[in-house]
């Protein structure tokens, strides 16, 4: 019996430390997932035509918001990689059904340069439905508020920037409806979250794993293993097996001893 009280001791104490989420307000990089707000419409920014636009003028549909800066080394290219992939094995029409916003959180970045950055990306999208996905610049203030809102947490790291990878989808309103992570979407994925967010349903994430698992590392701009979150949750697992193998051995010792 003390055996299984001590295991169920470091059960509760790992189950605890290892549970405990952190504060969003002590997120430096990441996201923080803000499921059923609005986002500020009225937010002004540059397209790639060097027109100023608001973000009501080009939400009116199910919308795929992404946050990228145009000199990333690491991380964003790959990003948008991914989305002109999925986009490009997607049943669903782009521009018809649902649209593309990536917005630079970088203020050195123009309009002139989210042309050349579209350029690579479209390539394998019918020129009939480019003008789908439109790439934003801004200034701090705008970049700041709209990063805010949905979330995402990004910090400078000398001239770049630490920041997490992922997409969010947006309603014809700007309600928040699903965050999708990682630099790889699945087709199926993707579709349901344009229907949910066509009809303005909020759907939790449950494959986060990827934020879980990988945290930024400055030093390589990429994202590394994060090894003792992952050992720490073997244990836990391991210990409260170990915690019902021994409770149904009590069991079957006291019946027998009856």
């Amino acid at each position: 019996m003390k055996q299984i009280l001590i295991i169920f001791f470091l059960a509760f104490f790992n189950f605890n430390a290892f549970s405990q989420a952190p504060n969003p307000e002590d997120i430096e990089v990441g996201i923080v997932e803000h499921l059923g707000d609005t986002i500020p419409l009225d937010l002004k920014f540059m397209n790639e035509a060097n027109d100023t636009v608001t973000l009501g003028s080009i939400i009116d549909k199910p919308t795929v918001l992404s946050f990228v800066y145009f000199d990333c080394p690491g991380l964003c290219s790959p990003l948008l990689s991914g989305v002109s992939d999925v986009v490009e094995k997607m049943d669903m029409k782009l521009g018809e059904e649902y649209q593309v916003v990536t917005i630079s959180f970088n203020t050195k970045d123009t309009p002139e340069k989210a042309k050349t950055k579209k350029k690579n990306f479209v390539q394998n999208i019918s020129k009939d439905n480019r003008e789908a996905w439109v790439y934003l610049t801004g200034e701090q203030e705008n970049i700041l508020t709209i990063t805010e809102a949905v979330g995402f947490k990004y910090k400078p790291q000398g001239l770049d920037f630490a920041h997490p990878s992922a997409i969010i989808l947006v309603s014809p309103e700007g309600k928040i409806t699903r965050y999708l992570y990682g630099i790889n979407f699945l087709p199926f994925d993707l579709k349901m979250a344009v229907i949910e967010a066509q009809d303005g349903i909020a759907r939790p994430t449950i494959n986060k794993i990827l934020e879980y698992c990988f945290a930024y590392d400055p030093a390589s701009k990429g994202y590394s293993l994060q090894i003792t979150r992952i050992v720490g949750g073997l244990i836990l697992g391991i210990i409260l097996i170990a915690l019902t193998i021994l409770l149904i051995k009590g069991k079957r010792r006291t019946a027998k001893q009856s």
